[in-house]
């Protein structure tokens, strides 16, 4: 009887395991077909896995070959994956800048319009005469606006100046008035205040606005370009290997069903995003300043009301030395000397009027709604750079990290390993991706100090004053950047920022690995020469 059992077992077994047929690879197949590969050597049934370099080597339906293809597609995928999510940033950016670029040149317009309307209405031959001066104005602050190296309150002087010129000669057609006379003059008007405060209350509303609008629209073309740039690096090695054994290695072990677990995909984009993350500080800095400005272009006076207001102050400044110019005339003829008189009669012109309109210090609808989108965006946007590897495994449909039955990297399980910090210095343990902390993405680092730069123009631009703009070849205003618009890049220096390779800002020391060096280990070429020289005396001996 116990012969009969013994039989009946070895039958069951042998049984079994003939029916222990190896795992046919078809799914597999057909998904590496379906990502452009061909099949030839790809397997039908599972094979050994002892020559794979980065996934699981048990059982597996992928040669090394295929496991070289799906890595080399994880890097063209996973570096897609973060330009598309930067384009999509860029953009924003790119769509306020063109929007407030577009409102406030549109801004000069109408009020240079305004001005030659009002001053031909209210005076008459005195625009005709002078209309070059009030052209050359407008054209010096669109320059400005769009990135002309000129001093903002060099142009508002000279403007005056020639207006004084020009008004002096005209309100007195009865005296022969020369160069020299007239530069005698000029050297009064500061004195004389012949157009009142109007030229000192202007001046501190004009600078504090252009400044403030030019370096807001910079700011915009600068932090679309550090996205552009920051969002093409190179991804390492480590972390292709990482994206690799995240994505393609459940399907070489024949668990394509499984999705990564949460936990696990954060730690893996944290760690190939770490050089990314570093801009966060910076990056949150910019907006925050980037609001201080939308503020000041919002009150007490607003851009639009201070820019349309520009043509009723000059009027009002024409109109005060038309009132005082008896006043005027006999202080300069006591400085100057009285000029000869002309063979012209005194037909004086006639007082003019301000026909220009009254704008209100209040910002309009279109203003408002512009201001509102660009801080809605600012704050949207200010914590992109820490937020991005989750919204790239969200992208990915990263499973649940309560649940075993995602991927955690070698089996579908739960994943036990905390979650990494943000930032370089913080994935000094990330246990998915190796990485040396202490040699940081030097191109990255390039652009931190980028943003830096920009918060510094924008702080000066906060309190109404200028920093001094100088273009670079090969900088912010770089062709291919995506941020202009037409003809902008050609003629926009306003995007450039200046080259900050020169400084040598960060210093790392040169060890590999993912090890945290102290103090010490800076003197460690003196300790080697030391003990170099200690065994040369002792051989010599």
């Amino acid at each position: 009887m116990g012969f009969v059992v013994l039989v009946l077992l070895c039958a069951l077994t042998g049984l079994v395991l003939g029916d222990s047929k190896p795992k046919t690879c078809s799914e597999l197949r057909q998904f590496y077909s379906g990502k452009g590969f061909s099949l030839n050597g790809a397997p039908q049934t599972e094979i050994s896995g002892e020559h794979l370099g980065v996934c699981s080597q048990g059982y597996t339906c992928c040669t090394s070959g295929m496991e070289e293809n799906l890595l080399n597609l994880s890097r063209r995928e996973f570096e897609t994956q973060v330009k598309e999510s930067g384009r999509t940033l860029q953009a924003s950016l790119n769509v306020q800048l063109k929007s407030f670029d577009a409102y406030f040149l549109e801004l000069f317009n109408r009020s240079e319009a305004s001005l030659q309307t009002s001053i031909q209405t209210g005076f008459g031959p005195l625009f005709s005469q002078n209309a070059k001066v009030f052209q050359d104005l407008y054209s010096d602050l669109r320059g400005y606006y769009r990135g002309s190296n000129v001093n903002l309150e060099e142009v508002l002087n000279e403007f005056w100046a020639r207006l004084l010129e020009r008004l002096f000669k005209a309100l007195n057609v009865q005296y022969i008035i020369g160069e020299e006379y007239l530069e005698c003059v000029a050297k009064q008007s500061e004195t004389l205040k012949p157009f009142g405060d109007t030229p000192r209350e202007l001046k501190t509303k004009i600078t504090r606005t252009v400044i403030a609008a030019r370096t807001f629209a910079q700011s915009l073309g600068v932090s679309g370009e550090a996205v552009r740039r920051v969002s093409q690096v190179n991804m390492s090695t480590e972390c292709v290997r990482a994206i690799m054994k995240m994505t393609y290695c459940p399907h070489c072990s024949g668990m394509a069903f499984a999705k990564p677990c949460s936990n696990y995909c954060k730690n893996v984009m944290k760690g190939c995003l770490a050089n990314q993350a570093d801009l966060d500080s910076e990056w949150r800095n910019l907006a925050d300043t980037m609001l201080e400005v939308v503020d000041k272009l919002s009150r007490p006076y607003s851009v639009d009301s201070v820019v349309l207001s520009l043509p009723k102050r000059i009027a009002e400044a024409i109109l005060y030395m038309q009132d005082n110019l008896n006043t005027f005339n006999n202080k300069v003829f006591q400085a100057c000397g009285s000029p000869a008189q002309s063979s012209k009669s005194e037909d004086q012109i006639k007082r003019g009027r301000n026909a220009a309109e009254e704008v209100s210090g209040t910002p309009g609808a279109q203003l408002e709604k512009l201001l509102s989108d660009v801080s809605r965006m600012l704050r949207d946007i200010m914590q992109y750079w820490v937020h991005l590897p989750r919204k790239l495994c969200v992208d990915r449909n990263s499973g649940p990290s309560e649940t075993d039955k995602c991927w955690n990297g070698m089996n579908v399980a739960s994943y036990l390993p905390e979650v990494m910090g943000d930032g370089l210095a913080s994935q000094i343990n990330n246990p998915e991706v190796e990485i040396d902390i202490t040699k940081p993405d030097m191109a990255v680092r390039n652009q931190i100090m980028q943003l830096r730069i920009m918060i510094n123009r924008l702080t000066y631009a906060i309190n109404g004053k200028d920093v001094d703009f100088q273009d670079t070849s090969d900088d912010i205003s770089g062709s291919g950047s995506g941020m202009c618009a037409g003809d902008q890049c050609s003629r926009d220096t306003r995007l450039s920022a200046p080259n900050t390779d020169k400084p040598n800002v960060y210093s790392y020391p040169s060890e590999k690995k993912k090890v945290v060096t102290g103090r010490s280990s800076q003197n460690l070429p003196c300790v080697s020469l030391y003990l170099l020289s200690l065994v040369t005396v002792l051989l010599r001996r």
